[in-house]
C-alpha cells in the first residue's frame, strides 16, 4: 500500500506551523502599518489565502500558546510575546527585502536617497588623495 502525501498547509482544519507563522507575521505587519491592533478572521482572510476555518483553528492554537488574545467581539490581538514572536518571524521572512539598498547609507538626508540626484553617496565616495 502506497502512502498518500499529506498537505500540512491545508489538511482539514488542523492547526499547522505554516499558518501560525503566516498569521503572526500578518498580524504584526497590520499592527505596524496602523490597520489596528485587533483583527478579525475575516480581516486576516483578506491577506491569507485559506479558509476562515483554518485561520480560526490556528488562531485558537496561538491563543493556547499565549501569542494572541481573543475578545468577545470576535477579534484577536497579539500579546506582548506574540508581538515579539511575530516581529522575529517577520524579520526572518523579509530579511533580504528590509536591508538598505546597494550603495545607500543610513543618512536619510544624503543625496543617495534622492531619486532626482545623480550624486554619489558621500559616505561611500573614495577619499580625496593629494
Amino acid at each position: 500500500m502506497q502512502e498518500q502525501p499529506i498537505d500540512l498547509i491545508t489538511t482539514d482544519e488542523q492547526p499547522s506551523i505554516f499558518w501560525q507563522d503566516e498569521i503572526l507575521q500578518v498580524m504584526y505587519w497590520m499592527r505596524g502599518e496602523g490597520f489596528g491592533e485587533k483583527v478579525t478572521v475575516a480581516e486576516l482572510k483578506k491577506f491569507l489565502d485559506t479558509s476562515e476555518e483554518i485561520l480560526a483553528a490556528n488562531l485558537s492554537q496561538l491563543a493556547k500558546h499565549g501569542l494572541v488574545n481573543f475578545d468577545f467581539s470576535d477579534a484577536y490581538e497579539l500579546t506582548e510575546t506574540g508581538v515579539k514572536e511575530g516581529g522575529r518571524r517577520f524579520a526572518d521572512e523579509f530579511d533580504g527585502m528590509l536591508k538598505q539598498g546597494h550603495y545607500e547609507c543610513n543618512d536619510p538626508d544624503c543625496d543617495c536617497h534622492d531619486p532626482d540626484s545623480d550624486a554619489q553617496c558621500k559616505h561611500f565616495a573614495a577619499p580625496h588623495v593629494h
